[in-house]
């Protein structure tokens, strides 16, 4: 019987020199390897990778359009702009009801010698984490203090959803108990949530839990926060304790010789009373309190008599 031509050459397979060499497999298993490694090499689609691989596929022209689309800014300094590798818009997603994290990061010192950069790890850890980072929101103001600028500025510019991330939660605050739980509840009035090291978050579980179930996980997660930011308060207070200690020894060694002026913010607040202001702008302006302006200009005013 004569065999066909493909036959031949997979079984027997050409000659060279009268010696006869490997033999050439036929083109459908060099395709099945094919396939095979190149299958092994990719990465498999994660969950939500896959919801956005169902969408409906958008047209050319709708496509061009989303980009010429000018990238999305939402506030904060070092924000994240435009779109992720897979991701268009927080706002698109959501409506198109793909699971979507967002994150609002507040990085907080407490004088202007110290430095910011210690907390900047957080930014990449929550990034890391799977969350899109709609602001960065840097100050240098004490935690005992509510009238925060870029705390009031985080807290307007939060919504339903997003996630406040600090690195502890006495960047957020320092103040009393009861002040420090009505800052809380702004954060939470506007439909978002903590997200603290050291402050163990069950709100997830409580979402999903119902009934008793549910009222005890919000329970236990109001008490641990509560306790996070008692212990934050105290730690100042101890602090402020320490330091007067410390004051009251050097005065009676002879050797306090009190806190150096700072002379820039003071030539900054004479500079905005003789221009008219009044004392709460000039503390607004200045980035002081009003006592401070009121002692800087009744000093100004003594040397000037």
């Amino acid at each position: 019987m004569h065999r066909t031509a493909d036959t031949t050459r997979s079984e027997v397979g050409c000659t060279r020199g009268g010696q006869p060499h490997e033999l050439v497999q036929s083109s459908s298993e060099n395709d099945s390897k094919t396939k095979a490694k190149r299958s092994a090499i990719i990465t498999p689609r994660t969950a939500q990778e896959t919801q956005i691989a169902a969408m409906p596929r958008q047209s050319r022209a709708a496509r061009q359009a989303l980009a010429k689309t000018p990238p999305l800014r939402v506030g904060g300094d070092g924000l994240v702009e435009g779109a992720d590798r897979i991701m268009r818009t927080p706002t698109e997603h959501q409506a198109a009801g793909v699971a979507f994290k967002v994150a609002r990061i507040y990085l907080r010192v407490s004088t202007d010698e110290q430095d910011l950069t210690r907390q900047a790890a957080i930014v990449e850890s929550t990034r890391a984490a799977g969350f899109y980072v709609a602001g960065i929101y840097r100050e240098k103001a004490s935690g005992a203090r509510a009238d925060r600028a870029e705390l009031l500025r985080m807290i307007g510019d939060l919504q339903p959803g997003e996630v406040v991330v600090a690195e502890k939660i006495d960047r957020i605050s320092r103040l009393p108990l009861p002040e420090a739980e009505r800052l809380v509840a702004s954060i939470r009035a506007q439909g978002a949530r903590l997200a603290v090291p050291g402050v163990v978050d069950l709100s997830d579980l409580a979402a999903e839990a119902k009934g008793v179930a549910k009222v005890v996980l919000e329970s236990i997660q109001d008490m641990l926060l509560k306790l996070a930011l008692q212990m934050a308060r105290d730690d100042y207070e101890d602090r402020r304790e320490r330091q007067r200690q410390g004051v009251e020894l050097a005065k009676d060694a002879g050797r306090y010789t009190g806190r150096k002026a700072n002379t820039k913010v003071h030539e900054r607040i004479v500079a905005l009373r003789s221009a008219g202001h009044s004392i709460p702008e000039t503390a607004r302006l200045a980035g002081c309190s009003e006592s401070q302006v009121k002692r800087v200009w009744a000093l100004h005013n003594q040397a000037q008599a």
